[in-house]
């Protein structure tokens, strides 16, 4: 015998481990424990088996290997005495899982055992097959567990409810076998049996349909009488918990109720009475008082409408968010947040409780309270509400400031009854919080401050007053200097004044210090420095006594590191002293911009955008094969194997754009290619042609034109790209359509008949695609395919969007499409040409991967598919 595993006891190695000072000095230990249990197993030793087992378990908990000892647990389950097998199942249970192929030998054990003429045995098998049972184990025993829900003892009844809930869940097709034997426990006086039987049902009804109808119909009046005379019931201590008899069966009761009575009105009026019972008569100052109080409103707000009890569940919500008790007040919340959408007037009542909620000390109610306020909030009680979240944003804490202001922002924005009160709540946000305003929030009001002409001038003033005192938050200082940019000449002559307002004396000389302030102060960024030189640009034809003083900043940034800086100084510092005939004309206020295409736009409803919930919005217009390898990676297609022709600059672009370059496009040199290259991304990131021929580099192409006063912001859009279908201008380099040797469709290949039969390509319950084939002259592996799109469903799709990529082995060309827009009820038609270039005709079959992007009703619709049945010989 292993003089290692007799000598030690459990409670000696525990004693060991627990004395180690290091995890060395503990690892050792267990490393020669495990080494004697080990050579216990291989002597077979019975009579310390559960000793080795028992330790097993330890180390096991410890986080160290132990699965040379599973084989163990099944001896010891094996064995015919209760004790074997009870530190047999309990290692089972603890060392392995259902994934574990050694619990397949089990099956059989547990089987006998479930059989076992001694009880306490068969509720060892029971606890062990409810913890461990996997599928295959549920059919095998799946009929020894429901004999057993009808045993003599309560306790193994109570386990075989709980082992039948395991079972259930594994295998839902045995549900139906459980569905008498369950709802006899509904009628059971013993409270396990009786708790277990009601969570089964629960179970049962969320699992089968015909469980729920069966129990709807035979067990729901039962059910509540049951819960009327628990909430009846006299003192019973038991049971009782802080003077509430029994709050888990009340809570057990409750589910199972809300289960019944959702969707169905008859079983809902059945249980109304119980549950107003159950709202008003329960104690709402101790814990398990308000458990079933919780229970009882979700209940309420789920079962079918009465006004009445959910008003006053509502009220116990609000009540909730008055107890001191964070995690109270934190469940209340969630639940408003569902109550809202059903009765939001009765929320409203306990809108002062919820602000008070928002300056909560506690991050996590701050935030599910800000989230509920912006759900309340509607055009009566904007202001009001507006007003105290801007107050509260003076004392808020810095973490919380970023979503606060987020959300104010978007509730000025919706629900602004008037132009001037929005410039008014934005300027505050500005003044308290503009260094966390996003940029679109921000490009919003200059969009609004565009269109208000007649606060043109009360909006520069307002911005002036409030750069004096808040000159540290940035957004704040780009919004001013573009005002004064703008309208300065209004804010130095008091044009546009209101009543409203009070007189302000502002000279040149102040409007100019304002902006130079904001370009030398060294928080400023990039864009608030560029936006400033823009502004400046624009003074210095209107402040005619402050021009010597502009050109001085201006050109204080000829020698800046910043090489944009630098190149806007050069360039203004030239129009200033040498195009005078020019500055004038070239300086002028912008025009007024398009607040409704922008706020389109935001809101992604623009035709030629495509947007999903589980993608970035990237917009490509019809007739732009596959353009980016991002795009490519999406829709999974298989790379060929076939060598690239050559690893020239415009073989790169074919790679990673799908467009062909022929070579007469290449024999100019490298120059040319890169050139080339140059007009396809600008047309692909819809930037425009480049003016005249440049040798400038990718940065160049993706900085910003200084010349155009726009302000600086590095790769500032490309994350909602807006590819938008236009004519590519003749200017400059080489054309994107001479480039792509033309998209539109040669009479040849319209005169050519169909010399393969039509395929249908992709084809659902709503949207159907036909592909229609034609070959050109003399040219075997270029093959036309026309796109029919039919519309089978009664919705009109709006911007509709083909897509299509394919391996490289294929060259692919999308002409425009014939519309945007499908018509309902295949009444019409969108039809849409396609080239395609196969470089290994004869040998490799076409084969295409498209995505169709359309909106129904305003809500973004995607479709993908893989076509692979194209007629051979394409």
């Amino acid at each position: 015998m292993n003089p290692f595993s007799s000598g030690t006891r459990l409670r000696d190695m525990i004693r060991a481990i627990r004395a180690c000072k290091t995890a060395a000095e503990e690892r050792g230990v267990v490393r020669k424990e495990c080494a004697a249990i080990r050579a216990s197993i291989n002597e077979n030793d019975q009579d310390y088996r559960h000793r080795n087992l028992a330790k097993l378990m330890f180390i096991h908990m410890l986080g160290y290997p132990t699965h040379f000892g599973q084989m163990e647990c099944l001896k010891l389950i094996a064995s015919p005495g209760f004790p074997e097998k009870r530190i047999g199942y309990l290692g089972l249970m603890l060392l392995l899982d259902e994934r574990q192929e050694v619990l397949m030998l089990v099956t059989n054990s547990l089987k006998q055992d479930l059989n076992h003429i001694n009880q306490y045995i068969v509720g060892l098998a029971l606890c062990a097959l409810g913890n461990i049972c996997s599928a295959e184990m549920a059919r095998d025993l799946a009929p020894e567990v429901e004999r057993l829900l009808q045993f003599r003892d309560p306790n193994i009844r109570k386990k075989a409810a709980l082992c039948s809930i395991r079972i259930i869940k594994k295998v839902p097709d045995l549900a139906e076998n459980f569905i008498n034997p369950a709802t006899a426990l509904l009628r059971e006086k013993h409270h396990g049996v009786l708790i277990t039987g009601v969570q089964l049902c629960t179970e049962l009804c969320k699992i089968s349909t015909e469980a729920l109808e069966h129990i709807r119909k035979k067990c729901t009046d039962g059910l509540v009488r049951t819960l009327r005379d628990l909430t009846n019931s006299p003192y019973s201590p038991e049971y009782d918990i802080a003077g509430i008899t029994d709050p888990f069966l009340h809570i057990k009761l409750l589910k199972l109720l809300r289960v019944l009575g959702e969707g169905d009105a008859d079983a809902s009026d059945s249980m109304n009475d119980i549950l107003a019972q159950v709202a008003t008569k329960t104690e709402s100052n101790k814990v398990a008082g308000n458990a079933i109080l919780y229970e009882c409103v979700q209940t309420i707000m789920s079962v079918e409408d009465n006004g009445g009890l959910r008003v006053l569940a509502i009220n116990i919500l609000g009540r909730f968010l008055s107890n001191r008790d964070n995690n109270i007040r934190y469940v209340a919340l969630n639940m408003l947040m569902k109550a809202v959408t059903v009765d939001a007037q009765a929320v409203q009542r306990h809108r002062a409780t919820i602000l008070e909620c928002v300056k909560d000390s506690d991050a996590s109610i701050q935030k599910r309270a800000l989230e509920l306020v912006y759900v309340l909030v509607n055009e009566t009680n904007v202001k009001p509400l507006a007003k105290e979240l801007i107050d509260y944003l003076e004392v808020s804490d810095y973490d919380f400031r970023e979503d606060l202001t987020a959300k104010i922002c978007s509730i000025v924005a919706k629900f602004s009854p008037e132009k001037i009160w929005y410039i008014d709540q934005m300027l505050k946000v500005l003044s308290e919080a503009g260094n966390f305003v996003k940029d679109e929030v921000w490009h919003a009001l200059i969009v609004v401050i565009s269109n208000a002409s007649e606060l043109h001038g009360y909006t520069v003033r307002a911005l002036y007053r409030a750069f004096q005192t808040s000159a540290e938050q940035e957004i704040l200082v780009r919004v001013t200097v573009w005002c004064i940019g703008e309208y300065g000449d209004m804010l130095v002559n008091n044009v546009g004044m209101l009543d409203i307002e009070d007189p302000v004396t502002v000279t040149e000389s102040d409007a100019v210090d304002v902006v130079e302030n904001a370009i030398k102060r060294h928080a400023s960024d990039l864009t608030t420095k560029a936006m400033a030189l823009v502004a400046l640009l624009k003074l210095s034809s209107r402040f005619h006594s402050c021009s010597v003083t502009i050109k001085e900043i201006i050109a204080a940034f000829k020698g800046d590191f910043v090489l944009e800086l630098q190149q806007r100084s050069i360039e203004f510092n030239s129009i200033i002293a040498k195009h005078q005939n020019i500055r004038s004309t070239l300086v002028e206020r912008m025009p007024v911009l398009d607040e409704t295409t922008f706020v389109g736009r935001r809101a992604g409803s623009l035709p030629g955008t495509a947007s999903t919930k589980t993608a970035p919005s990237v917009s490509v217009p019809n007739g732009v094969a596959k353009p980016v390898a991002p795009l490519v990676d999406l829709l999974d297609l298989s790379s060929d194997d076939a060598p690239a022709p050559s690893s020239s600059g415009g073989d790169l672009l074919h790679d990673l754009l799908g467009v062909d370059l022929s070579p007469a496009s290449q024999q100019s040199g490298a120059g040319q290619t890169l050139k080339n290259g140059t007009d396809v991304l600008l047309d692909l990131l819809s930037m425009g042609s480049p003016s005249a021929p440049s040798s400038s580099s990718t940065v160049d192409i993706l900085s910003s034109n200084a010349s155009n006063g726009a302000p600086v912001s590095p790769l500032n859009d490309l994350s909602s790209l807006s590819l938008s279908s236009r004519a590519t201008s003749n200017v400059g380099g080489a054309p994107m359509m001479d480039l792509l040797d033309d998209f539109s469709p040669s009479p040849s290949a319209e005169n050519n008949g169909p010399v393969h039969p039509p395929i249908t390509a992709f084809e659902n319950s709503h949207l159907r695609l036909t592909f229609d084939f034609s070959k050109q002259p003399g040219s075997p592996q270029t093959t036309i395919i026309q796109a029919t799109f039919m519309n089978l469903s009664s919705d009109t799709y709006t911007d509709f969007v083909f897509q299509a990529a394919v391996p490289k082995f294929l060259q692919l060309h999308l002409d425009p499409a014939s519309s945007n827009t499908l018509p309902a009820s295949g009444n019409g038609s969108i039809v849409q040409n396609l080239k395609v270039t196969n470089s290994q005709h004869g040998k490799k079959s076409l084969v295409m991967r498209i995505r169709i992007a359309y909106k129904i009703n305003g809500k973004d619709t995607l479709e993908e598919g893989q076509i692979n049945n194209f007629p051979r010989g394409l």
